[in-house]
């Protein structure tokens, strides 16, 4: 109770840019939260899927994989969506990577949406801090300037007191939203990693898979080769029997 009582009589001779301050907190607060619960959300689909579409694109059953990213929203399904869809058209490699950094350009602003504004409440609740404080110390030598000179000194000392704790109060805002923002920032670092990763491997299976088939398809093309010369040789046999024809003529 001595704790909750300390903070409320800090709140209390504030003056009143503590409620500003307390408002940008609960902006700031409120989005980082949301921002945060969206990006855990986002982290744990993301590896979910992908666990999903990786053995299928090593068999090489692309159809099921295309079928499987077009009935899901994750970051990791957009991605691949882009880069099956061209897998399918084309086969040069360097197509489906533009796709997939085409898509990548879509989803790193729906990651990084929201989470700037964490570090300008951070700003804003200094700068409150700072100006109510001028604007107390203000208040403060108006009111000495006309008060007793003997009791100068200690309205002088009192009021200054009172005005710090405006901008203490700013600065703990102020440092609070500061490592919500830093924590957000490398949290949507690691997923834009993640996606950037998931793209290159999925890259190396397309190519692995699409050279495989090549080999195969000329592979088959060889042994098909040597079929005209099977038609020649089954054709020596009426030719015999002509000739045996005309010697009996």
């Amino acid at each position: 109770m001595n704790f909750f009582n300390s903070v409320i009589a800090f709140f209390q001779t504030g003056g009143a840019f503590m409620y500003p301050i307390l408002v940008v907190l609960a902006l700031g607060g409120a989005v980082a939260i949301e921002r945060y619960i969206r990006l855990l959300y986002e982290r744990h689909t993301n590896r979910a899927m992908w666990d999903k579409l990786q053995p299928i694109l090593t068999s090489g059953d692309f159809d099921r994989a295309r079928n499987l990213v077009k009935q899901d929203n994750s970051g990791v399904s957009k991605l691949l969506s882009m880069g099956l869809a061209r897998q399918g058209a084309v086969r040069r490699r360097e197509d489906i990577e533009i796709a997939m950094e085409e898509s990548m350009m879509e989803i790193i602003p729906q990651l990084e949406k929201r989470t700037p504004y964490v570090a300008l409440f951070s700003n804003i609740a200094t700068l409150l801090g700072l100006l109510g404080t001028i604007m107390g110390l203000i208040e403060a030598f108006t009111a000495v300037a006309n008060a007793n000179p003997a009791e100068k000194a200690d309205l002088l000392s009192a009021s200054i007191s009172v005005a710090m704790n405006t901008t203490a109060f700013g600065l703990m805002v102020g440092i609070t939203l500061l490592i919500l923002h830093a924590l957000l920032n490398s949290l949507t670092g690691e997923i834009i990693d993640s996606l950037e990763m998931v793209s290159v491997k999925a890259l190396n299976i397309i190519s692995v898979s699409s050279r495989r088939r090549g080999d195969v398809q000329a592979g088959g093309g060889e042994t098909a080769a040597p079929r005209p010369v099977q038609k020649h040789q089954a054709a020596k046999p009426d030719s015999a029997v002509k000739d045996q024809a005309t010697e009996k003529v």
